[in-house]
Parts: C-alpha cells; structure tokens; sequence
C-alpha cells in the first residue's frame, strides 16, 4: 500500500513537472539518500543581532553589493589623488573623435559564436541553456541576427538584456554570519 502511495506520488510530481528528466532524477537521488538540497539560511547575523526578515536580508546584500565599487575605488590612485573622472572627459572633449561605421553581423559570424559556445546544462535569467541555444539554431540565427544588427543601428541595448543574476557563493565561516571576507573575494 505505501509502495502504490508512492509510485501515484511520484507519477504525479513528474507528470506537473516542466522537466520531467530533471524531476524523475531528483526523485531517484533522494530515495537514494543523494539528494543535495540547499540550504539556504533563515537568518543573518549582522551588527551583533539577529535577522530573520528574508527582505530585510535581502537589503543587507544588496547594500553590501552596492558598497564594493567603493571599497575598489579606495585602493585607485586617481581615487586617492582626488581626480574626478570628469577630468578625463573633458580633456579629451576638446579632440575630435574619428567616425565609427558598423559592420553588421552576418548568419555566418552568428553561427561561429554560437558553435564556439560551450555545451551546458546552466542558464541566466532567462532560463535558456547554452546547449538548447546550440540545438535550436538553425530555427532562431535570422532572428539573432536580426535582433543584434537592430542593436547596432539604433545605438539602443533592450533593458530585457541587462539582467545579472548575483549569487553570492557560502565560502567558509558560519553561513549566518556576515563578513566582507566571507561575502566577497578579490
């Protein structure tokens, strides 16, 4: 009887699932006593309290993030020295600048990109592996083609595109307290 709960359980998970690959290997590996499940951390330990909130620690690595640009820039000479990096554009303002023409990108160039491309399973943000972009090309290089020429014409990179995942990467230490040295490496 548990066996048949099981198998119906089962069925249906993989049934519901997108991926029904992935979905019946995950099954396999934890009845298997494999499963890797991450575990993410229910609290944060920062400024000497503890923090559960999940937005509240998501606006402690955010700030954190947005706060590295700063520490980089303390270690740059024309930081130190007070040089504002408007004083470059303005010495070179004076210049003239020489006429860029582009090239449009050709099927060709296209196909060559997405060969030298390697074959993996991972994804961005827009849940498109890099092997699924490979095995679908033939159908989708006019319209890549088309989408990149369109970029360099109009000078407009779509916002769409502009999207980064950042995953910040447990190291070593105690995963619910946060250091500079654990949360970022140079």
């Amino acid at each position: 009887m548990i066996l048949a709960a099981k198998r119906i359980h089962f069925d249906r998970i993989i049934s519901n699932s997108e991926n029904k690959t992935k979905s019946t290997w995950k099954i396999i590996n934890k009845e298997n006593g494999k499963y890797k499940g991450r575990q993410h951390p229910q609290f944060l330990k920062g400024n000497n309290k503890l923090i559960f909130n999940q937005e509240d620690m998501a606006n402690i690595f955010n700030n954190y993030f947005l706060s590295v640009a700063d520490l980089l820039n303390k270690e740059n000479k024309d930081y130190k020295n007070n040089i504002k990096p408007l004083h470059y554009l303005q010495n070179y303002l004076s210049k003239t600048f020489n006429i860029m023409k582009w090239k449009y990108v050709t099927t060709y160039e296209m196909e060559k990109i997405i060969k030298s491309l390697n074959s993996k399973n991972s994804y961005g943000y827009d849940e498109i592996s890099t092997k699924t972009i490979k095995l679908s090309s033939p159908f989708i290089i006019s319209s890549l083609t088309r989408i990149c020429n369109e970029i360099l014409k109009t000078g407009i990179f779509p916002d769409r595109l502009k999207y980064a995942l950042v995953k910040p990467i447990y190291k070593k230490g105690n995963k619910c307290e946060i250091t500079t040295t654990d949360l970022f490496r140079y």
